[in-house]
């Protein structure tokens, strides 16, 4: 199986995208975050710090409609949308009305951190793909219910054939081997020992780039290509870890890079972000809060030729 190991010299052969010293805001891309939830309003946080320390110039975070007041207290350069609650701590039906209004303006949308009811994120995540159209999409934790049928398949508002089922336009999908298991039906212990296979099985059966998240991570993409990054440290292994990768990988698609590269570019990030809070806190303990600050320099340091 022909592998690409992520490393210094394949970030430095793809190079990000970079803004001209006069661009402003709006050309260096603008990120649409669909996250949180009354019980973890946290994770919208974690990701649109991320998007924004990987360098986008906007962030529009769409969250609950009770945490919607504090999330833009505790981040004022977001634009914050409130979303109305399903019992279940989803977001209601009508949120694809004011979520596609957005499209036009957006370069990249992430769905799914901390979001709850797991039906009605799927649901969100259905009717929303055709509005963003185009645009790149990044599907993460509870967005991930898309990929497997529901308990109940008469709440969906429309029949779909699961087994032939696959995205008209290539997104990105962000599991760790739980989540792989759950959407594929395959066992975790089986994932876990061979990841490449799983990862590339899951790219090809949806067209779509696979970031399989793990000590090892594993990306694929439709056409059978497959990169992996080792590093990083067990630290990262922390709440909200995953939430600030995923807006980090969301921040350099809206910058422009193409989801593979974002996806390369963030776990590489994120990485690396793990090893410097290591040196300066130790090993366990820095938090996933800390993650995005380190990106910033080390977007200078890895990009040096």
């Amino acid at each position: 199986m022909d592998v690409t190991d992520i490393n210094l010299q394949t970030l430095r052969n793809w190079p990000l995208p970079m803004p001209r010293f006069d661009d402003d805001k709006e050309v260096r891309g603008h990120a649409v975050v669909v996250a949180g939830s009354r019980e973890m309003p946290g994770a919208a946080l974690l990701a649109a710090n991320g998007v924004l320390r990987a360098g986008a110039g906007k962030v529009t975070i769409a969250t609950a409609a009770h945490t919607a007041a504090h999330v833009a207290t505790a981040l004022p350069e977001a634009r914050v949308i409130a979303l109305a609650e399903t019992p279940g701590g989803g977001f209601a039906a009508d949120s694809v009305r004011r979520l596609a209004e957005l499209a036009g303006k957006a370069d990249a949308l992430l769905i799914g951190p901390g979001m709850q009811d797991a039906q009605a994120t799927a649901e969100l995540v259905r009717a929303l793909l055709p509005h963003y159209a185009g645009r790149k999409v990044i599907l993460d934790a509870a967005a991930l219910a898309l990929l497997h049928p529901p308990e109940d398949t008469s709440l969906l508002a429309d029949p779909v054939d699961w087994e032939h089922w696959r995205f008209a336009e290539a997104v990105l999908l962000t599991p760790h081997a739980g989540e792989m298991a759950h959407a594929t039906g395959v066992g975790r212990k089986e994932i876990e020992t061979g990841p490449h296979d799983a990862a590339q099985r899951a790219a090809q059966r949806w067209n779509a780039v696979v970031a399989l998240k793990g000590a090892l991570t594993v990306i694929a993409a439709p056409d059978g290509t497959l990169w992996q990054q080792h590093g990083g440290n067990v630290g990262l292994a922390i709440s909200g870890s995953g939430d600030a990768l995923a807006g980090i990988i969301a921040g350099l698609a809206a910058r422009g890079a193409p989801l593979e590269q974002a996806a390369i570019w963030g776990v590489a990030l994120h990485a690396a972000a793990g090893d410097q809070l290591a040196m300066r806190f130790g090993t366990l303990g820095y938090l996933a809060r800390e993650i995005p600050a380190e990106i910033p320099a080390l977007l200078r340091t890895l990009a040096q030729a």
